[in-house]
C-alpha cells in the first residue's frame, strides 16, 4: 500500500515541479519584465530549488563520448552485448584513426566491472569506467530497475546474480581469451562466489580480481548499514520494506524493495549534510555561480536516481551476507543453471590474483571487511595478493573522484598489468601505471597493508 501512496503523491506533485521549473526560467529571463524586479533572482532560485526537490529522477546516461589515451582523444561507442531480464552487459568500445594508438589499445587488458545492485544505477561508476578506459577494454554490468521487468520474466535471486556474473566472465573470456574482474561494494560477495565456483569446477578463472569496499566479512568493524541488517530479523525486512509494484509500471505486481525507501535511508544517514547542500545550491543560484550549481545538479541527478530491487534477491542478500555470514562460514550453496546446488569454496581459487581496496573513512563497508577475502582465498600465492588502504578516503572516494584517479587507479592498473597473462610485470600502456607502488599482501593482510598517501588535499569523505 505504501508504494501506491508514494506513487499517487509523486504523480500529484510532478505538475507542480514542472510549473516551478517554468517559473524559475521566467524570473531568470532578462527579456521578461518580471525578471528585472529586485527580488527576481531570489524568486527564481527558490522556484528552481522547489523543482529540484519535487522532480522525478530517472536513470542518467553514462555520457562518456571520448577518453584521452596517451596523447590522443579516442571516441567511445556504448553498446549492449548481452541483454538479460535483470541486467545488461554493456561495453564501451573505443575507436580511433591513429594507427599507433589503435595498436596500443588492442593489446590492453579486458576488464569486467561488476557494478552494485544496491540502490543506485551502474552510472554511479561513471568516473570508474572513464578512468579505466584509458588503459583497458571495459565492460560493465548495468542492472535494470526491477519495477520495469514484467512478472513473465520470472524471479531474481542471489543465485541468479552469481550465475549472471559467471556468464559475463565467460563471454569476455570467449572474446579475449581471459579477463580481469573489478567489483565495487556489494558485488564483492557474489563475484567471489562466482569465481570460486568456476575454480571448483576446473573452469578458466579471471586473471585477477579487484575488490573495492565490499562486505566480504560484515562482522568486522560493523557500520550503521551492517548493524541494521544484523539487528533486525529476516521477518522484519520482509514485512516492512517489501512492497508490490503499482499497476502503472511494466513490472506491476512484482515484489520489490522500492527505490524511494532506499533513497530515504540514504538521506537519513546524513540529513544535515543534504540540507546544507541544498541551501548552498540556493545561495549559488542567487550569486550566479554556474560552476557550483552545475556540480550540485550532476551529483543529485545521480544520487536521487534509484532503482527497485527484486525482493528475493534483496532478502537473500540480507540473510546470506549480513545475518548468516555463509561465505565466511563456508556454508553458502549456490544453485546453478541446472538447479544443482554447489558449495562456494574460495580456497579453490589458485590462479587468480587478488587485490583488495578499503577506504580509511568508509562508513558503509568497515575496515577489514574487504581484506577478509585474503583469508578465504588461502591458496592464492601471497605474491599474487595485495591489500590497499587509502587514507582519508570514504566509501565513494575509493572508486570516484580525486583519490580514485590519483591514488587508487595507479595501483589497480599496475596490479592488472602485473598479472595479465604470464604473471610477470609488464610495462604500463599509459603514464598512470608508472607512478604506482604497492607491496604484496602477506598471509595476514589485516596486519600488513599498503597505505598510499595522496597529494595535499583536505581529508574529507567523497
Amino acid at each position: 500500500m505504501l508504494y501506491q501512496i508514494y506513487e499517487t503523491q509523486r504523480s500529484i506533485m510532478e505538475p507542480f515541479a514542472d510549473l516551478a521549473h517554468a517559473a524559475a526560467k521566467m524570473y531568470s529571463n532578462p527579456l521578461n519584465p518580471m525578471g528585472n524586479s529586485p527580488l527576481a533572482q531570489r524568486v527564481s532560485a527558490g522556484y528552481e530549488l522547489m523543482h529540484r526537490l519535487g522532480k522525478d529522477y530517472v536513470k542518467p546516461e553514462f555520457g562518456i563520448r571520448t577518453v584521452h589515451v596517451g596523447e590522443v582523444d579516442v571516441a567511445i561507442h556504448e553498446r549492449v552485448e548481452i541483454d538479460k531480464p535483470f541486467c545488461e552487459l554493456r561495453r564501451f568500445k573505443r575507436f580511433t584513426d591513429d594507427s599507433v594508438t589503435l595498436t596500443a589499445i588492442k593489446k590492453q587488458p579486458a576488464v569486467l566491472i561488476v557494478a552494485p545492485l544496491s540502490g543506485h544505477y551502474a552510472t554511479l561508476l561513471r568516473d570508474t569506467v572513464k578512468t579505466m578506459l584509458k588503459d583497458h577494454k571495459v565492460y560493465i554490468t548495468d542492472w535494470k530497475n526491477a519495477r520495469l521487468v514484467p512478472l513473465t520474466d520470472g524471479e531474481f535471486h542471489l543465485d541468479d546474480y552469481v550465475n549472471y556474473v559467471q556468464e559475463f566472465i565467460r563471454h569476455v573470456q570467449g572474446v579475449y581469451g581471459n579477463c580481469h574482474v573489478i567489483s565495487v561494494c556489494q558485488p564483492t560477495v557474489p563475484v567471489l562466489a562466482a569465481v570460486s565456483l568456476m575454480a571448483s569446477r576446473g573452469e578458466k578463472t579471471p586473471l585477477s580480481m579487484t575488490m573495492m569496499g565490499g562486505p566480504i566479512d560484515a562482522r568486522k568493524s560493523p557500520t550503521a548499514v551492517n548493524n541494521l541488517a544484523m539487528n533486525k530479523s529476516f521477518e522484519w525486512f520482509e514485512n516492512n520494506v517489501i512492497y508490490k509494484v503499482p499497476g502503472n509500471f511494466p513490472g506491476a505486481g512484482r515484489r520489490v524493495y522500492p527505490g524511494f525507501l532506499q533513497h530515504t535511508g540514504f538521506v537519513a544517514m546524513n540529513p544535515d549534510r543534504h540540507a546544507s547542500s541544498h541551501y548552498d545550491y540556493f545561495k549559488d543560484l542567487i550569486k550566479g555561480d554556474d560552476a557550483s550549481t552545475e556540480a550540485h545538479r550532476k551529483f543529485y541527478d545521480e544520487y536521487n536516481a534509484v532503482l527497485d530491487m527484486d525482493a528475493d534477491y534483496y532478502l537473500e542478500t540480507i540473510k546470506t551476507v549480513f545475518q548468516d555470514y555463509k561465505l565466511v562460514n563456508g556454508t553458502w550453496e549456490v544453485k546453478n543453471l541446472s538447479g544443482k546446488k554447489e558449495l562456494v569454496r574460495p580456497q579453490d581459487i589458485k590462479t587468480t590474483a587478488l587485490l583488495t581496496v578499503e577506504g580509511e573513512l568508509d562508513d558503509i563497508s568497515g575496515s577489514g571487511q574487504t581484506a577478509a577475502a585474503h583469508g578465504l582465498c588461502s591458496n592464492i600465492n601471497p605474491k599474487n595478493r595485495k591489500h590497499l588502504e587509502v587514507p582519508g578516503a570514504g566509501h565513494y572516494g575509493i572508486f570516484s573522484g580525486r583519490r580514485w584517479r590519483d591514488v587508487v587507479y595507479p595501483e589497480v592498473v599496475k596490479f592488472i598489468l602485473a598479472h595479465n597473462g604470464s604473471g610477470t610485470p609488464q610495462k604500463a600502456a599509459s603514464k598512470t601505471a608508472v607512478k604506482a607502488s604497492a607491496k604484496p599482501a602477506s598471509k595476514a593482510p589485516a596486519k600488513k597493508t599498503v597505505k598510499v598517501v595522496a597529494k595535499k588535499a583536505p581529508a574529507r569523505k567523497k
